[in-house]
């Protein structure tokens, strides 16, 4: 049994918790600093809650004595704060950010480390840089790398064709901080809202643009080895010219408090949602120039007698998944563990990232095409 702290209960640290305690191989500890948040957490036996603000790093070192790894569901804002803890008390530590800078910071703490250390461990970035590294394995010469992931409303009906599915604050940074990328083969910071470009996928139309922290640390474990790669945010079209009049336009961007306020009291949320996973990579392989593309959603599901959003099934399965992992020794165990050292085949036949499959025990489909030079 391993004794877990999950920080952070909202809608993706509690689905974590109760994935854990559901296989009956975790003992695991809610944290939140909000008694309301905790109140809404599920009873089950072997999850217990504690509440606490992970800013009191006194008692947040109580907290993790005795643990085996912390999971931040925390704001972006507060992750650096749990990562430190976690290597000041010898923890296994594991994230869900999309914020580069924290990552940056988790990165610096590795080299004294004494537990593994592993960032990114959600939807994008996260699952997306497994399926990224899985596609340029296939190439003796890898040429381009695009990694397309959005979390969507099944059924849009207003301007933004967007309803709140994630943490509105993490979705603003997103749409606000630089993105990285290899541009004819040199690492670049580009802007985020640009490079829009429109694609139809299973004859749904869709858009996508430059977000910031979609590839995890994949441009420094490419760089050198492929022309270009890029991330960018699905969403259906005109999304993206609205989120821009907004932020820049409005400059809203100096004041995201605002925004988020906005949107939280206007947008409505929903259960009714889809992720949509598409990457696609060409190069060199036996003499010829091919492709190989994957292309996946994923719908709300039932998981611990339950019924969880898309984004909730992914975002949870993925670090559940990456623990397990992480328990089974098929990573390593200190230091800096980048999700591309996962391999795509051994995370799909876990038990948590079956949920990516297309049916249980199945992993999607990915297909090879020959490309004409």
């Amino acid at each position: 049994m391993h004794n877990i702290l999950v920080a952070g209960a909202g809608h993706i640290g509690s689905m974590i918790a109760e994935l854990l305690v559901s296989t009956g191989d975790y003992q695991v500890t809610i944290a939140d600093q909000s008694a309301a948040a905790l109140a809404a957490v599920p009873q089950r036996p072997g999850l217990d809650t504690l509440q606490l603000s992970v800013t009191d790093t006194e008692r947040l070192d109580v907290a993790m004595q005795g643990r085996y790894a912390v999971i931040s569901a925390a704001p972006y804002s507060v992750t650096a704060v749990i990562a430190e803890a976690a290597h000041r008390n010898g923890v296994h530590y594991l994230d869900l950010t999309e914020d580069v800078r924290t990552t940056h910071t988790v990165k610096a703490l590795a080299p004294t480390a004494t537990h593994a250390l592993i960032p990114q461990c959600g939807l994008a970035p996260g699952f997306i840089s497994i399926v990224g590294m899985d596609l340029a394995r296939r190439f003796e010469t890898l040429d381009t790398l695009r990694l397309r992931v959005g979390a969507l409303p099944q059924f849009p009906s207003n301007a933004l064709g967007y309803n709140l599915t994630w943490s509105t604050a993490g979705v603003i940074n997103e749409y606000c901080q630089p993105c990285e990328a290899i541009v004819q083969g040199q690492l670049s910071a580009v802007p985020p809202l640009e490079e829009l470009e429109h694609f139809a996928l299973d004859g749904v139309q869709y858009e996508a643009f430059n977000t910031s922290g979609g590839l995890g640390t994949l441009c420094t474990s490419l760089d050198g080895k492929v022309r270009n790669l890029n991330y960018r945010t699905i969403r259906y079209p005109g999304h993206r010219d609205v989120m821009k009049m907004l932020l820049q336009d409005l400059r809203l961007a100096e004041r995201p408090a605002v925004l988020a306020d906005v949107l939280e009291n206007a947008i409505p949320g929903t259960s009714q949602d889809v992720v949509v996973i598409f990457a696609t990579a060409t190069g060199r392989r036996d003499g010829r120039t091919w492709q190989h593309s994957y292309a996946h959603s994923v719908y709300p599901q039932v998981l611990a007698g339950r019924e969880w959003t898309a984004i909730q099934t992914t975002t949870a399965c993925s670090v559940c998944a990456v623990l397990d992992l992480l328990v089974a020794g098929r990573l390593p165990q200190k230091g800096f563990v980048r999700q591309e050292d996962i391999r795509l085949d051994e995370f799909l036949a876990s038990r948590f990232g079956r949920a990516y499959a297309a049916d249980p025990g199945t992993a999607a489909e990915v297909s090879a095409q020959r490309v004409m030079s």
